[in-house]
């Protein structure tokens, strides 16, 4: 067995004594122990099993509320009645029911769950086919899967329609949904959970229902102020918020709010058979002393989502002018680049161009040095100019430019002498030209370089122009 001195076990047993309104600390130990401290079997079979004649029977849900949840009842503004704890033959007599049917349960459950699969998908084959009649809409099979409270809250609001709906302009809007969504559902829209536990054998609840809850005075106040939950004590849940509410007397009535850690506040109580104009004075007494925790609650969820939308707006604001920086950012990194580029761009052509530049410049003063070596050269093959006399050859020399040299050589000189002359002269920047005489026509080149000046015909005296080659 579980030992029960945890947290966690305080929590689970007075849930169990919330739900099942037993206030025998022992008994409901004992019941949770023999369970091993499961708290939905436990209560499942406490509800399906339980033969009190103070308690009416109710079917076993599959659906409890879960491990640890909280919802003991507070009731600040009304002392609830409390019950008589069962004695010890009830102790010895029904725990070992609640052990046996703790494991029939689960195997039933399992059994029964297949099947209502092969039932549901073999009525509605026939349905397709036209073996079987339709049935009204609220009977029909559910396509998508619900809880096992949200279906008999359903249930119940179709039987109530069914039997006070039709007779009447107006009713209270039930919501077909578990007590807890539906408390959570009454949570978020910031009202207050009117709930009604059915009783259908008791002989006032047909004219409660018709006469009041269903009239024109307390069904649209209802439903304009309130959530409306309701739940049969033949049901499952019904049953268990009937114990927890400590409902005495029907026809039962009770208005509820939620509370801290999963609990629920009581904060009204109407039992027994009441005019119209009574249930909407203490509905409305109830309302105007609970609108101020509404009120705040209602104007501090506003406050939390303005907050919210306010910092989704700084958020948003942050992030576009995060995202604008960036792109700036990333707009002068790219200028930045592309002005390293082009200045890299042009320091490599500054560079080529001076290289450039330099080599020309170096070249031009080689080949100036080149030029000048040879001029120098030449003039030093000529040797000293002779001086007159019958073997020596008077030469004129006539340049583009109009200038004219004049130079004496022996006549046994060759005409290669002629263009070294020319050569060591600072007159022809040409590297290529022709000797010429003009009476008649006659070119002196290379083909003649070795015959004598004499041999040439330019002896004594000779008159020659510079002809430079295209």
């Amino acid at each position: 067995m579980a030992d029960p001195g945890g947290s966690g076990f305080d929590d689970k047993l007075a849930y169990f004594q919330a739900i099942t309104g037993l206030e025998d600390t022992e008994l409901c130990t004992e019941i949770l122990s023999a369970h091993n401290w499961d708290l939905e079997l436990a209560i499942s079979s406490f509800t399906s099993t339980a033969d009190s004649p103070s308690r009416p029977s109710a079917p076993s849900s599959s659906l409890a509320p879960a491990e640890g949840a909280q919802a003991v009842v507070a009731s600040p503004l009304t002392d609830l009645a409390p019950q008589a704890s069962p004695g010890l033959t009830w102790r010895l007599i029904t725990l070992p029911f609640y052990v046996v049917s703790g494991g029939i349960g689960l195997i039933s459950g399992a059994v029964g769950l297949g099947a209502w699969v092969a039932g549901s998908v073999l009525s509605r084959s026939l349905g397709l086919l036209g073996f079987l009649p339709a049935r009204e809409q609220h009977e029909s099979d559910r396509l998508i899967p619900v809880s096992a409270s949200a279906a008999e809250a359903a249930d119940f609001v179709a039987a109530f329609e069914r039997n006070f709906g039709a007779a009447s302009a107006s009713r209270p809007n039930f919501v077909a949904e578990g007590f807890m969504d539906t408390l959570q559902r009454s949570q978020r829209e910031f009202k207050l959970l009117f709930v009604y536990i059915h009783s259908p054998d008791h002989p006032d609840v047909p004219v409660f229902c018709a006469e009041c809850l269903c009239s024109g005075l307390v069904a649209p106040f209802v439903n304009e102020n309130f959530v409306c939950w309701g739940g049969s004590i033949r049901g499952s849940e019904g049953f268990k918020m009937s114990n927890s509410l400590k409902a005495s007397r029907f026809p039962f009535c009770a208005v509820v709010m939620a509370s801290t850690n999963q609990r629920i506040a009581l904060l009204e109580q109407v039992e027994g058979l009441k005019t119209p104009e009574e249930m909407l004075a203490i509905l409305q007494r109830v309302l105007e002393e609970s609108t101020t925790p509404l009120v705040t609650a209602r104007l501090e969820a506003e406050e939390r989502r303005n907050n919210l939308r306010l910092r989704e707006e700084q958020d948003a604001a942050y992030r576009a002018a995060l995202e604008a920086d960036q792109a700036r950012e990333l707009q002068r990194k790219e200028e930045q680049e592309r002005l390293e580029r082009e200045a890299m761009e042009a320091e490599r052509r500054n560079k080529e161009e001076e290289e450039t530049r330099d080599r020309a410049i170096r070249e031009a003063v080689e080949r100036e040095a080149a030029i000048t070596r040879r001029r120098q050269e030449k003039a030093m093959s000529l040797g000293a100019e002779p001086a007159k006399g019958p073997d020596v050859t008077r030469v004129l020399v006539r340049f583009p430019t109009g200038e004219r040299k004049e130079r004496r050589f022996d006549s046994t000189a060759t005409v290669q002498a002629l263009y070294d002359y020319v050569d060591s002269l600072d007159c022809l920047n040409a590297e290529k030209y022709n000797l010429v005489s003009n009476f008649p026509r006659v070119s002196y080149g290379p083909e003649k370089f070795s015959l004598t000046l004499k041999e040439a015909g330019l002896h004594p005296q000779a008159s020659l122009f510079v002809e430079i080659e295209s």
